[in-house]
């Protein structure tokens, strides 16, 4: 357990700290190059699929699915080197590590996020998050229902949730109340379709980029006095 801090930073990867649509779409690029689009759309199909199933995004569990359809391709085996050793780094947003320096300036800083046990921690440490938190690491199947594993692990007096979805931050904000400031950059497709701007109410702040948190005394990013 983490000794007791002021306050808590709670920072999502995907579309938050780094541009996980710019990712998606090399993705689909390389699929379409390398395999031709049918077998793109199909890969694009399971993993459609498993995300309905898991409730998370699991890149590597859709390959394993689609190699059961096509077990003769021996170039799946460079798809997975494609995913595992892709420059993660490169498409942190501008600001992202900035703001993880910040923070550390006023409280304690943790990566909360959702994914899969392998591809999502790679993802962190081959971007730099992993190091730039100093290895506090969260990968959860729905981070929005471990809060109190949360709460055990990092005990604080105040927490600030920076996430890009609303769905996530409504439900942080539901069982937190008060406790919570939630935070949401509007990057990434979530973030701008207007159906979840209808379906759930704003965030305690929004910003239009990550690093329009940077070296900003935001309202609600300090816990109230006591």
């Amino acid at each position: 357990m983490t000794r007791h801090a002021d306050i808590v930073f709670l920072l999502d990867v995907d579309n938050t700290l780094l541009d996980n649509d710019h990712v998606v779409a090399d993705l689909d690029e390389h699929l379409r190059s390398e395999f031709g689009t049918a077998n793109r759309d199909r890969y694009w199909a399971i993993f459609e699929s498993c995300r309905r199933e898991l409730g998370y995004a699991d890149y590597l569990g859709a390959l394993q699915r689609y190699r059961l359809e096509t077990e003769n391709d021996p170039r799946l085996l460079l798809m997975s080197s494609y995913l595992v050793d892709y420059p993660f780094a490169d498409r942190l947003y501008p600001g992202a590590l900035a703001l993880i320096r910040d923070f550390d300036g006023m409280g304690l800083t943790v990566v909360l996020s959702d994914g899969d046990v392998v591809f999502q921690p790679r993802k962190t440490q081959r971007s730099g998050l992993w190091d730039a938190v100093g290895g506090r690491v969260l990968i959860c199947l729905h981070k929005e229902r471990m809060l109190d594993m949360v709460a055990q692990r990092y005990p604080a007096r105040h927490y600030v949730m920076v996430d890009d979805k609303l769905r996530i931050l409504t439900a942080m904000k539901h069982h937190w109340g008060e406790r919570l400031t939630t935070v949401q950059p509007r990057q990434g497709h979530y973030a701008l379709d207007p159906a979840n701007d209808a379906a759930y109410p704003p965030a305690d702040v929004t910003v239009e980029r990550i690093g329009d948190l940077v070296a900003k005394d935001l309202p609600g990013l300090r816990p109230p006095l006591r």
